[in-house]
C-alpha cells in the first residue's frame, strides 16, 4: 500500500506538475473508499503533501480496520483537513480544486454503488476538472468496464497498479501511468514468457 500510494503521488506529479495546474496552490481532493483503493488514496495524499500538493481527504466511512486508522491518524498528524459533508457542493468542489482523486473502489469492487459512494461518482462523473483513478475507475468492471452509464467515470488519468486490468482497455483519457511495484521475477515470468 505504501508504495502503491508512492507511485500515485509520483505519476500524478508528473502529469499535473504544480506549476502548470490551473489554480496555482496544488488543492487535490482524494475521495477514499473503504478498503485498499482507500488505503492507497490515504497513503497518496500524504506523499502528495511533501509533494507541495494541498490535499484534502472524504473519507464517508470511519475505518473499522487498524491498518486503515493509523493512515488516517499519519494524516491527520501532517495536517491533511478531512472533509465530511460533501452535500449539494459539487460547483463549489469544481471551483475549490485543480484535481480529484478516485481512490473509492478498486478491483475487488461489486454492484451495485451504495448510495452514499453513488453521490460521490456523480461529483466525480460531473465535474469539470481532471480526476485521477487508482488502478480501476470507480464503478467499472474490472475485466467489462462501464457499467452504468448515469454514473459513467470517464477519468483523466488511470494509474494501473501491479499490471493494468481488462477494463484498462475501455480507458480513453489523457495519461495512463503504470505504478512502479516490485514484482518476483516468478511472478513476471509466469505472465512475460
Amino acid at each position: 500500500m505504501e508504495l502503491a500510494g508512492l507511485s500515485c503521488a509520483v505519476a500524478i506529479n508528473k502529469a499535473y506538475p504544480l506549476n502548470k495546474l490551473p489554480k496555482s496552490n496544488g488543492s487535490v481532493l482524494v475521495f477514499c473508499g473503504p478498503g485498499n483503493n482507500g488505503g492507497d488514496g490515504l497513503v497518496c495524499a500524504r506523499h502528495l503533501k511533501m509533494f507541495g500538493y494541498k490535499p484534502s481527504i472524504h473519507y464517508p466511512r470511519n475505518p473499522t480496520k487498524q491498518l486503515y486508522k493509523n493512515l488516517v491518524i499519519q494524516c491527520e498528524k501532517m495536517d491533511i483537513p478531512f472533509l465530511s459533508d460533501l452535500t449539494n457542493e459539487t460547483v463549489n468542489l469544481s471551483q475549490s480544486y485543480d484535481l480529484f482523486i478516485d481512490a473509492l473502489f478498486g478491483f475487488g469492487f461489486k454492484p451495485p454503488v451504495s448510495l452514499e459512494f453513488k453521490s460521490i461518482l456523480q461529483i466525480m462523473s460531473t465535474c469539470q476538472i481532471p480526476v485521477i483513478s487508482i488502478d480501476v475507475p470507480s464503478g467499472w468492471n474490472v475485466e467489462t468496464g462501464p457499467l452504468d452509464s448515469e454514473n459513467n467515470l470517464k477519468p483523466d488519468c488511470l494509474i494501473s497498479l501491479t499490471a493494468p486490468k481488462l477494463c484498462a482497455q475501455f480507458f480513453q483519457g489523457q495519461y495512463h501511468f503504470l505504478g512502479n511495484l516490485t514484482l518476483y521475477m516468478y511472478i513476471y515470468d509466469g505472465f512475460f514468457m
